[in-house]
């Protein structure tokens, strides 16, 4: 494997675990005004991600730092013609985290409110942009000889792109409110458990078309099977979310969102960004990489970097892995 594509398959990697655990964080976000019956309720479930959710923003940062350092073309394309989507990301995921630390502050009821709709948004906004932004990676979009974006915000705001936001959108509230399941005791374990069972069957049906579109989209014998891996793993996690077996539905969920995620990638590669005006101006594994040397030393500081920080998460959920109850959030309030 020549290190263009090794770099491929790490920002792929990093891509998966952002999605698999800030999905699971959007999904929490988003259920506050579905299992928040009132503020103890809506504390739970902020805690029940209050000491990973920064933790799991990280993923995006160092993939993009990946994007940048290792692709510098495929980052300076894509950033230039999303800007806008990516700016509405951003601005959302702040909103979210100045609300987990902000709600708290003050003991009236309708600064709480406020705050918690700021992190349902700052936890929808993100879970549709960017579905819609790899929808468009995977489509292709119009590019000049020089990788310039040559269409407008409505291009990207296409039927497959608008159909893969939607796509995220419902398999992350799916996947975090499965995640409050597993995190919670009592009746919002039950709760969850009920609402998993209900999104599920729309997150499939919507999933389904998605999986089916991208195939006639773009697709590689690689990206197909992975589709029907992903398909297979979502039907099954609704299906142990219905019985109660929360555990496996949300470690089947993950396998959902990493399914469909390399599937993506592997639907477009030797690409990284095709250009649906003319292929000769697609953007490849090989044109938009950087020099040999810099990847080089990236895949060492890689070799060293990358098993710590999985090492490091992997200690932070064990340390927090008890679940949450509306006992120990109200004694902690007094």
């Amino acid at each position: 494997m020549d290190l263009p594509v090794l770099w491929f398959a790490i920002v792929g990697l990093f891509f998966v675990g952002y999605f698999v655990l800030d999905g699971f964080d959007f999904g929490v976000g988003m259920s506050l005004p579905f299992l928040g019956r009132d503020d103890t309720d809506r504390r739970v479930l902020i805690n029940t991600i209050g000491p990973v959710w920064d933790l799991n923003e990280t993923w995006v940062i160092v993939a993009g730092a990946c994007l940048f350092a290792a692709f510098p073309e495929w980052y300076a394309t894509m950033f230039s013609g999303f800007y806008l989507a990516l700016l509405f990301i951003l601005a959302a995921l702040i909103l979210r985290g100045v609300s987990f630390e902000y709600r708290h502050q003050n003991k009236h009821l309708a600064w709480k409110r406020r705050f918690d709709l700021m992190i349902v948004v700052g936890s929808a906004v993100p879970s549709f942009l960017w579905g819609v932004a790899f929808g468009n990676v995977v489509r292709g979009i119009p590019m000049d000889s020089g990788h310039n974006y040559t269409g407008t915000l409505f291009d990207l705001l296409n039927p497959f792109a608008l159909l893969a936001g939607a796509t995220t959108l419902l398999v992350f509230f799916t996947h975090g409110v499965v995640f409050v399941a597993l995190k919670t005791e009592g009746e919002m374990r039950e709760r969850a458990m009920r609402l998993a069972k209900r999104a599920g069957v729309v997150t499939i049906v919507v999933a389904a078309v998605f999986l089916v579109t991208m195939a006639l989209v773009r697709s590689t014998p690689t990206s197909l099977v992975l589709s029907v891996i992903a398909a297979v793993a979502l039907v099954v996690a609704v299906l142990c979310a219905a019985r109660g077996r929360e555990g496996r539905a949300f470690a089947l969920m993950a396998v959902t969102i990493a399914a469909v995620v390399v599937a993506m990638f592997t639907a477009v590669f030797p690409d990284v960004m095709p250009a649906t005006n003319d292929p000769a101006n697609s953007l490849t594994v090989a044109n938009a990489s950087s020099g040999t040397y810099t990847l080089t030393v990236m895949s060492w500081v890689a070799l060293v970097c990358v098993p710590l920080v999985l090492a490091y998460q992997a200690w932070t959920y064990w340390i927090f892995r008890k679940r949450v109850s509306r006992a120990t959030v109200a004694q902690a309030a007094h």
